[in-house]
């Protein structure tokens, strides 16, 4: 360091240590998450293809993996849950919400609004780069010797834990 050079500009070895801690609990975070990431980047780019509803005209139904997935990632349940939930909260408020059927008055179309598609690319995109991005992260976590026993450990347990919990 020469009389130019700020002191500040010169990396010490407290810093070193900070960054070397910030990478590693950037590392154990991303491993423990990155199973969830995962689940939610497949299921989310699913819904946003429409292909957890069944259509109007019975043309499509979806498979009972992607209704599971889809229910577990809007509403945090598994569908035969949220149904019975749904059924026993209908059945206690049956009277209290009684509303008579109205025909319908209108028939008029509905103004078509900008199309969804561009979002719809953006987030399938954004789905795909995460994803990316989550298992390049899996894959440097386990390169790495030094961290690897406690990446498969938390990796595991970010798998595990969420399924535990979907159950309580």
């Amino acid at each position: 360091m020469d009389a130019t050079t700020p002191r500040s500009a010169v990396p010490n070895a407290q810093s070193f240590l900070n960054m070397r801690r910030v990478r590693q609990w950037h590392n154990y975070i991303g491993v423990f998450f990155a199973p969830a990431i995962l689940f939610f980047v497949i299921s989310g780019a699913l819904q946003v293809l429409g292909l957890h509803e069944s259509r109007g005209d019975a043309s499509y139904k979806p498979p009972a993996w992607i209704v599971a997935m889809a229910s577990v990632h809007k509403d945090q349940t598994l569908p035969r849950a949220r149904a019975e939930h749904a059924a026993s909260a209908a059945d206690s408020h049956e009277h209290e919400h009684a509303v008579p059927d109205k025909p319908e008055e209108s028939h008029a179309k509905p103004q078509p609004g900008p199309s969804p598609w561009p979002l719809k690319i953006f987030v399938l995109c954004l789905a795909l780069g995460l994803g990316t991005s989550a298992l390049l992260g899996v894959t440097i976590a386990l390169k790495n010797k030094a961290t690897r026993q406690p990446s498969l450990i938390l990796l595991a347990a970010g798998a595990v834990l969420p399924i535990v919990l979907l159950f309580l």
